[in-house]
């Protein structure tokens, strides 16, 4: 089992297997338990680790994540046989600044108000945890893990495990 023991690698990697993939598929936590899933594209992966996805501050989704905080993102490439899930903490962001950095003309088809409409704001998304499966030989394979905090001693899964030393 490969370790790497720097957040940028950590970061840098996930990156690159997301980079091309721009809709995932972002799940919450309903109040009684359950979970919904549903498309969102990924407007920003940040160097920092977080990602960024337009939304309404009063979608359902947002009041899920005022619940529990915690979500997972889906992203694949089937045609390369390339799997991610990620787990992490989503906050809402109303953030004008931010907002229109990240603003591209194409975003006005879901929110046809615009960048300056003031119920649009922005899920960000803290990365916790993340694993890849990337079997380009058509077997399932590969798998990557970023993990918050300490090493939990499990066995070796026949793949690279890489450990995120997030704040």
């Amino acid at each position: 089992m490969a370790h790497h023991d720097t957040k940028k690698n950590d970061i840098e990697l996930l990156l690159e297997k997301i980079k091309d993939i721009h809709v995932a598929m972002m799940s919450t936590v309903a109040a009684d338990g359950s979970l919904n899933s549903r498309p969102m594209a990924t407007q920003e992966a940040g160097k920092d680790g977080d990602l960024w996805f337009f939304t309404y501050e009063n979608a359902p989704k947002v009041g899920e994540v005022e619940q529990d905080q915690q979500v997972n993102i889906s992203y694949t490439k089937p045609d390369a046989n390339l799997f991610v899930s990620v787990s992490g903490r989503a906050e809402l962001v109303k953030d004008r600044k931010k907002i229109k950095s990240l603003w591209k003309p194409l975003m006005k088809a879901w929110f046809p108000n615009g960048e300056d409409d003031p119920a649009l704001a922005l899920l960000k998304v803290h990365v916790d945890h993340a694993e890849y499966w990337d079997a380009p030989s058509g077997k399932m394979g590969g798998l990557f893990a970023i993990l918050k905090g300490q090493s939990n001693n499990t066995k070796d899964s026949g793949g690279t495990d890489v450990r995120l030393h997030m704040p």
